[in-house]
């Protein structure tokens, strides 16, 4: 029998995350990570609601807030502004504020470095994870009965990454490693790449990537000023400032703020031939601001500017999460949050397969679900949104006709708001869910109260003033509002044919819990609607035999 039963390969935090979801589902798994403490690089800050919602069932979401560095309820949302910052034509965005009540948790902002601390320490109380700090997987074999890993451990911590293919580091340099260094080989029933857009894993898989490249180098560029800090104080207190200049064709310039009062981080188009001397980034700064102020540069990187996705998720007992299936620029907060998702959906399933309650079309849903997704987030919100800037800015100027550009600048700022509040994936289309005829996952959809199969699950109230989040269980839980017993049973007895976990929770089907609008609603271990109801018999033995994708 094989040490593990999952090996994840990458421990950054979408690789640690899938390690926690897996090991609190009682899972054996080995995790595989070269560096032996987080990159502190300020990437990956903005944690939508729903990400939120993974911390408080992972049990950390309190000790997350804990660590932020910005004030306690300092606002989330950004200024887009047209030429610099000083321009009198500007815009505030509040982020995804408008969607929280859909969601059990608030959103939150931190650096990437931090999110990774709290995952890591959180896999310390988890018996059944065994970690590999400072050690590469530098080979995968897999066949039918299982995969083999060839690992090594590092022997030194390497040299500081100054290159990237966003959202994932590339080293400019391998770290060095001692001949004859430390080699073992591993074995699990499956393995997981978390390895970053260059992932060892998807490439010796044999899973390949496409997507669109504008051919155009960028800068991430950390430092520190307390004046650029003040001169921005004519915008409401927000945490990231866009420029939109007609000579950059509608890649932004992008200040986001580390902390309050000192550190930032700035992306921006630079010239191919741009390096760390040559290049005057401290002129940038100041050009995309519109003032002239100290600063101190901390750390200067390039990434090319874009979108690919994996062709597949999956290929036999190997399995690719984050951006080793997709990598993006870093525009919209995609990244992480979709990469914290995808570790959440395939964790389950992996679970349940292990378990001996899950098939492998659970499995294979696992593409079938998670990658629409991405596809439509590169195409409609980011490789979309690049296009309608550069249209705007194409179509309309203020030396033209001030007129009409004062008229499309609102509607700008108008129709930016709407793409971020419209922006609800789901899984309607998914072979594991009942959902409507001809439906397919996406992005597009409407946030709703109403249980609606394939989507989330919005948070309600229950009569003993507790929360269905609170209420609902790690495998399938059932909620039975006024439910007749008859229909529970049969649930209950359908679970128990399959060897599924299922709890019930039972309540009046009153006040708030009345925006369901259905009395039965079938809630998957992700909190995705897997089924709704109403007060008729249901063939509750083919519903599970559906949503654990065993027929």
């Amino acid at each position: 029998m094989p040490a593990y039963e999952v090996i994840v390969v990458g421990g950054g935090p979408v690789g640690v995350a899938l390690a926690v979801e897996l090991g609190l589902r009682g899972i054996s798994c080995a995790l595989i990570e070269r560096h032996k403490s987080p990159q502190r690089i300020p990437k990956g800050q903005n944690l939508t609601q729903r990400t939120l919602e993974h911390f408080y069932f992972w049990g950390i979401a309190d000790e997350l807030r804990a660590r932020r560095l910005l004030p306690p309820g300092y606002p989330i949302g950004g200024v887009t502004a047209y030429g610099d910052l000083m321009s009198p034509y500007w815009f505030s965005q509040a982020g995804r504020g408008a969607v929280q009540p859909y969601y059990y948790q608030p959103n939150e902002r931190l650096p990437q470095y931090l999110t990774e601390e709290v995952l890591r320490e959180r896999l310390r109380d988890i018996p059944n994870v065994t970690t590999y700090f400072g050690w590469t997987a530098e080979s995968v074999q897999q066949n039918t009965d299982g995969v083999r890993v060839t690992i090594t451990e590092t022997a030194g911590p390497g040299r500081e990454e100054t290159s990237y293919e966003w959202g994932g580091f590339i080293d400019a340099s391998e770290p060095s490693k001692t001949e004859g260094a430390n080699k073992r080989i591993l074995e699990a029933a499956y393995i997981v790449g978390a390895d970053g857009a260059r992932s060892m894993v998807r490439e010796q898989s044999g899973i390949g990537r496409e997507g669109p490249d504008w051919d155009q180098r960028m800068v991430l560029a950390v430092f520190r000023s307390r004046e650029l800090h003040e001169g921005l104080k004519r915008f409401p207190e927000l945490t990231t400032y866009r420029v939109l200049r007609p000579e950059l064709q509608g890649y932004w310039q992008f200040f986001g703020r580390v902390d309050v009062g000192e550190s930032w981080f700035f992306h921006a188009p630079v010239p191919q031939s741009a390096t760390v001397d040559s290049y005057d980034f401290h002129g940038l700064l100041q050009e995309a601001a519109g003032f002239k102020f100290h600063c101190t540069l901390d750390h200067v990187g390039f990434w090319d500017l874009r979108i690919m996705v994996a062709n597949t998720y999956r290929q036999g007992r190997a399995f690719i999460v984050g951006d080793a299936c997709h990598s993006h620029p870093p525009y919209g907060g995609f990244g992480l949050n979709s990469g914290l998702e995808d570790a959440v959906n395939l964790g389950w399933k992996l679970a349940a397969v292990l378990r001996g309650w899950g098939s492998e079309r659970l499995l294979d849903s696992y593409t079938e679900e998670r990658r629409p997704i991405f596809v439509e987030t590169g195409e409609a919100m980011i490789k979309g949104g690049i296009e309608k800037d550069r249209d705007f800015l194409e179509r309309h100027s203020p030396n033209r006709d001030r007129e009409d550009f004062e008229r499309a600048w609102q509607e700008l700022g108008e129709m930016s708001n709407q793409r971020q509040q419209s922006y609800e994936p789901h899984y309607e289309g998914s072979s594991v869910v009942l959902g409507p005829p001809g439906a397919a996952c996406s992005v597009h959809g409407s946030h709703s109260f109403a249980a609606q199969v394939g989507h989330h699950l919005a948070p309600q109230a229950l009569s003993s003033g507790r929360n269905t989040f609170e209420e609902l269980g790690g495998g399938y839980t059932l909620l039975a509002f006024d439910a007749n017993e008859d229909s529970i049973k049969a649930f209950e007895h359908a679970a128990e044919t399959v060897h599924a976990p299922l709890k019930v929770v039972r309540d009046s089907f009153e006040g708030d819990r009345r925006k369901y609008e259905s009395p039965l609603v079938l809630v998957r271990p992700d909190q995705y609607v897997a089924w709704i109801g109403d007060a008729s018999l249901p063939d509750a033995k083919g519903i599970f035999r559906k949503v654990t994708g065993l027929g």
